[in-house]
């Protein structure tokens, strides 16, 4: 249940506002001294205080609040404080609001003002809980993994990436082969690398770049040639299926396989056998094969371009890493560890970063790293540094203006609910988010024009 704090050494105020909030099901703890306050706070689960500001008689310097204040925000950084004043100077409420108070209210308060605000401060406290404790669980998570895996130094922070290192590493054993989709430069080469950490296997990790190489070559580089197989080949050389033999092989860009390639490689993937290129002894060997892609390759095959047979036998594991335009909580970990020290990011250039769109994945970002290592001007990068391309402005699925409530309508309902914005963006048929954005882009303030 929802839990205030009233720490005034008048009980009157405690009984006024126990029956005020009782009205909303709040319930309402009471202390007539700050060290009572600060006993309870101790233990009990609280989500908003309501202190006085003065304890002692005839004081009104408001100096026993303030040392009060400074007390609950040393133990308990998070928790919305709301000050009550009477005889306090405004400016130490002021001063207060401003090291971190949520609001001040003058004693008589207002009771629809003084609900509303408590009731909105219980929101967000609620979501802040909700923040930390998902954030909680992400972080035991990680470390989890990083304790249990070895995770190749990925950096990442975003949730969605934080699946896919999960389920790599949850299938690195199997032995099957493994499809890795996303884009390019998102990072599918390092989750290989990881599927392959993890997999038990004492042989190398071999990768090739299928799209690196001339179409006539790649059989080749698979599969080795003999002595005179092809112009150039002026003796025998073994192929990455030898090479990797014991270990995993990478076959990145693997739509760029050509047809003859995909029926070798179909045939590996079943008997593990296949021949050098111009030899007609059948060699053998023990492979795990992790495949990257950014084609569609089902659209392929409808082409008549890629063997069905070969993708299927390609994805009995699929793992899709997302672009980084996907996983925002990536971007500046990134830059930082691609910075290496070497310099430090200023304001602008975090919201640079933020904003940028990254079509290039986390190949673009290390590049602009690299590229404003070279152009900055002083100690920390700037915006300027950076050099990126202004966002696009991003797209949301919003109502057209003349669906969107307006001033009147929205003062309306914030005066029906008591300005309690989660009751009233209900009524709007909008989210407590979007009702927000409204009232700020029609400067509508709660406890203004509504309470």
């Amino acid at each position: 249940m929802r839990t205030v704090l009233v720490i005034d050494d008048n009980p009157a105020v405690g009984t006024a506002l126990e029956l005020l909030f009782d009205l909303s099901e709040i319930r309402t703890l009471r202390a007539p001294t700050p060290q009572e306050g600060l006993d309870v706070l101790a233990r009990e689960d609280v989500d908003l205080v309501v202190q006085d500001m003065n304890f002692s008689a005839d004081t009104t310097s408001g100096e026993e609040g303030v040392a009060l204040f400074r007390a609950i925000r040393a133990a308990h950084p998070d928790l919305p404080i709301i000050l009550l004043t009477a005889w306090t100077h405004l400016e130490t409420a002021v001063e207060l609001v401003k090291a971190g108070a949520a609001d001040y209210l003058a004693k008589p308060w207002d009771d629809p003002k003084l609900l509303a605000t408590v009731e909105n401060l219980l929101e967000l406290s609620e979501a802040t809980r909700e923040v930390s404790r998902v954030r909680g669980e992400r972080q035991r998570a990680r470390r989890d993994l990083e304790s249990r895996y070895d995770l190749c130094g990925l950096v990442f922070a975003a949730p969605a990436m934080q699946r896919v290192v999960e389920l790599a590493c949850q299938v690195a054993r199997a032995d099957v082969p493994v499809l890795i989709t996303g884009p390019n430069g998102a990072g599918k080469e390092r989750i290989a690398e990881i599927v392959h950490a993890n997999s038990g296997l004492r042989g190398p990790f071999v990768a090739v770049n299928c799209g690196a190489l001339p179409a006539e070559l790649i059989e080749a580089e698979l599969f080795g040639a003999e002595q005179g197989a092809y112009t150039g080949a002026q003796r025998a050389r073994e192929g990455r299926f030898e090479l990797a033999d014991g270990g995993t092989l990478f076959l990145d860009e693997i739509g760029n396989l050509p047809p003859a390639g995909q029926m070798k490689l179909l045939r590996v993937l079943e008997t593990g056998q296949f021949e050098r290129l111009g030899s007609s002894r059948t060699r053998s060997t023990k492979v795990r094969v992790v495949s990257a892609t950014n084609a569609d390759l089902p659209a392929m095959i409808r082409a008549g371009t890629f063997r069905e047979d070969l993708y299927y036998r390609l994805n009995v594991i699929e793992l899709r890493v997302p672009p980084l335009a996907e996983r925002p909580e990536d971007v500046l970990p990134l830059a930082e560890h691609f910075l290496a020290g070497r310099a430090r990011l200023d304001a602008g250039a975090r919201a640079a970063l933020a904003a940028h769109a990254w079509p290039g994945n986390v190949r673009e970002l290390k590049n602009a790293i690299e590229r404003a290592l070279l152009l900055k001007r002083g100690d920390a990068l700037t915006a300027q540094d950076l050099g990126l391309a202004a966002a696009a402005p991003r797209t949301h699925a919003r109502l057209a203006p003349e669906q969107e409530p307006d001033r009147a309508t929205i003062e309306a309902a914030l005066r029906r609910c008591r300005g309690v914005i989660s009751q009233a963006a209900a009524e709007l048929g909008l989210s407590r988010q979007a009702l927000y954005r409204r009232m700020d882009k029609l400067g509508i303030v709660v406890g203004a024009d509504s309470a």
